[in-house]
C-alpha cells in the first residue's frame, strides 16, 4: 500500500526549515540554478543508491525532499517510504518558494539551466515537429511522431520519463565542477 507523503507549503517549510535535512532530488543542472538554503543533491534516479545515508540522517532529523515543482519529490518520497524513511515533500517545490519570496541559494558561477519538464517538452515537441515535417517527403518518417506521442502516453500513465532520464546525462544538466561529488554527499548525510 502506498501513502500520500506529507507536504509541507513553502510557509509551513520556510517556519521549520532548521529542523531539516532538505534533499533537492533535481539533477545537478537544475540544483546548481538555485536550491533551498542547506539542500544537498541526491538526484532521483540515485536515490535508492543513497537510501542508506538517507536513513541515518533521518534518524536525526526529519527529511524534507524538494524538486522542481514538487512532482519528482513526491516520487522521491515514494521510494524511501518503500525503504523504510520517512520524509516530507515540499509542495510546488523550489519554483513555490521562490514565488513566496523565500532565499534560493545559487553557488557563484552557476549557469542557467532549464527545468527538466521544459527540456522534455521542448525534445518532445522537437521530435515530432521534425517527423510530421519528414514524413511530408517521407512518409514512414511520421513513425516518429507516433512513437514520441507513445512514449508521452506510457510517462504519463505509468509517473515515469525515459526522456528525462536520458536528457539528465547531457552535460548541461551535470553539476559544474567544483561541486561537492555524490559520494561526499552520502558520506554528509552518514556522519
Amino acid at each position: 500500500m502506498t501513502t500520500t507523503p506529507t507536504a509541507l507549503t513553502p510557509v509551513q517549510a520556510a517556519a521549520r526549515l532548521g529542523e531539516f535535512t532538505v534533499i533537492d532530488v533535481r539533477t545537478p543542472g537544475e540544483y546548481a540554478t538555485g536550491h533551498l538554503p542547506g539542500a544537498h543533491n541526491i538526484p532521483l534516479d540515485r536515490l535508492d543508491e543513497a537510501a542508506g545515508a538517507l536513513e541515518i540522517a533521518a534518524q536525526r532529523t526529519p527529511l524534507l525532499i524538494a524538486c522542481a515543482s514538487g512532482a519528482r519529490s513526491a516520487k522521491g518520497c515514494s521510494q524511501l517510504a518503500a525503504q523504510g524513511v520517512e520524509s516530507a515533500t515540499l509542495e510546488g517545490g523550489t519554483a513555490a518558494w521562490a514565488a513566496a519570496g523565500h532565499e534560493v541559494e545559487r553557488p557563484a558561477g552557476a549557469r542557467t539551466t532549464w527545468p527538466m519538464d521544459r527540456q522534455v517538452r521542448l525534445a518532445a515537441g522537437t521530435l515530432v515537429v521534425a517527423g510530421f515535417l519528414a514524413g511530408l517527403a517521407w512518409p514512414p518518417a511520421h513513425w516518429l511522431s507516433g512513437a514520441v506521442g507513445a512514449g508521452l502516453v506510457f510517462s504519463g500513465v505509468t509517473n515515469t520519463c525515459g526522456m528525462a532520464a536520458l536528457l539528465a546525462k547531457l552535460p548541461h544538466n551535470r553539476p559544474p565542477k567544483s561541486r561537492v561529488s555524490f559520494q561526499e554527499t552520502l558520506q554528509r548525510l552518514a556522519a
